[in-house]
């Protein structure tokens, strides 16, 4: 393969957004490169390998591990690298250090989850702040997955001409909506195939305010719903669950990784999604919302808290998707608007402008342009000696 040679650099390969972000754009970058994982390769990992580029496990024991640093700058300087690409938090920091160490002074860094109130589940801090903004003039651009996260970053101090937008994406065709796909995956699932079914995706974690959508669907008998992924937050919200006396009607699928390493062992994420109903996102505080971006690909009506994926664009291009305020007694008014509407056909929309503006050829193209300006351009002057 011809094109630059590209380290990207990630805190880790467990199955998340980020994560599998990476994956998708290696798909579809005509870079030559390597990945290197912080810690914890998980399965993303072996997707990325089995995509054909290699994936090496740092073995970074914790954030204060300065080991890491010159394990990583002798990747970097070994390697030959073009340029280094950094992902999340950790990375971003001991990436564009190690980048300088290693000799590259070329260094792009994605800021994929920087939130109202958090960076990666975490509280944002003084010190959270004063360290990524040290490191972030060591690199030449930092990428910011929405106008949102943009705004976010130049808030929070970083040089609004070093900052560029280029969007998360999805593989816009393999969520479109197939019939047979509903039937055979509510078969497997034990789903009725005339039960109301709302779906959620995305990592059990309290930021996501799961809770919230098992009681709003306790709250409506005739709903069921199917929670696509795992985390922390699992057998807590098994618990709330039975306590709301809706265990029976909630369907927990576990993590799906997309697309699957070695076909699916199960069905697959857009599989899952057309036996779904209605789609719905309690999360509060978004950077992306790319599991919105899927639902709406797959023609599902939406409901959400907050996606910037949907508010910075006009609101032509997502008509199927609604904003909803955070309170259980609001979305259970929504869920029974829509299941009202609910008659023995599902109902499918046409995938929205919203959709083919986010699939993931686009954003390649646009890395790829950065790519080619942080190569053939000056370097940063804060680089220069």
């Amino acid at each position: 393969m011809s094109g630059p040679k590209v380290l990207h650099v990630i805190t880790g390969l467990g199955i998340g957004g980020a994560e599998q972000q990476l994956r998708l754009l290696l798909r579809h970058l005509p870079v030559r490169g390597r990945v290197v994982a912080l810690t914890n390769p998980g399965p993303v990992a072996l997707g990325i390998e089995a995509d054909g580029t290699p994936v090496t496990h740092l073995g970074m024991t914790g954030n204060r591990d300065l080991g890491a640093l010159p394990r990583l700058a002798r990747i970097v300087r070994e390697g030959g690298y073009d340029l280094v690409h950094t992902h999340l938090y950790r990375a971003c920091v001991y990436g564009r250090i190690a980048a300088r160490l290693g000799g590259v002074r070329r260094v792009i860094a994605t800021e994929h989850s920087l939130g109202e109130s958090q960076i990666e589940g975490r509280p944002l801090s003084a010190g959270t702040r004063a360290l990524y903004l040290a490191s972030e003039r060591l690199g030449t651009s930092t990428v910011a997955v929405s106008p949102s996260v943009a705004r976010r970053l130049a808030a929070w101090g970083v040089a609004p001409e070093r900052i560029e937008v280029v969007p998360n994406g999805i593989e816009t065709g393999r969520f479109a909506f197939v019939p047979r796909a509903r039937r055979l995956t509510r078969g497997v699932l034990g789903l009725p195939e005339d039960a109301f079914v709302v779906g959620g995706v995305g990592r059990l974690a309290p930021g996501k305010r799961f809770d919230r959508l098992v009681r709003a669907v306790a709250a409506v008998p005739e709903a069921r719903l199917l929670l696509v992924g795992d985390g922390p937050e699992r057998e807590e919200l098994r618990a709330v669950a039975r306590a709301c006396g809706a265990a029976g009607r909630v369907l927990f699928f576990g993590a799906c990784e997309d697309p699957p390493v070695d076909g699916p062992a199960g069905p697959t994420l857009p599989e899952l999604l057309a036996a779904m109903d209605v789609f719905v996102s309690t999360s509060p505080d978004e950077t992306f919302g790319l599991a919105v971006v899927e639902a709406l690909a797959a023609g599902l009506p939406v409901l959400y808290v907050a996606c910037p994926a949907v508010e910075d664009l006009p609101a032509d291009a997502a008509p199927g998707a609604r904003r909803i305020g955070e309170s259980v007694p609001e979305l259970v008014g929504a869920l029974r608007a829509l299941r009202d509407g609910h008659g023995p056909r599902p109902v499918r929309l046409p995938a929205p402008p919203a959709a083919r503006r986010y699939d993931i050829a686009r954003s390649a193209d646009r890395l790829m342009n950065l790519y080619g300006r942080a190569l053939h351009g000056p370097p940063n002057p804060v680089n220069t000696p």
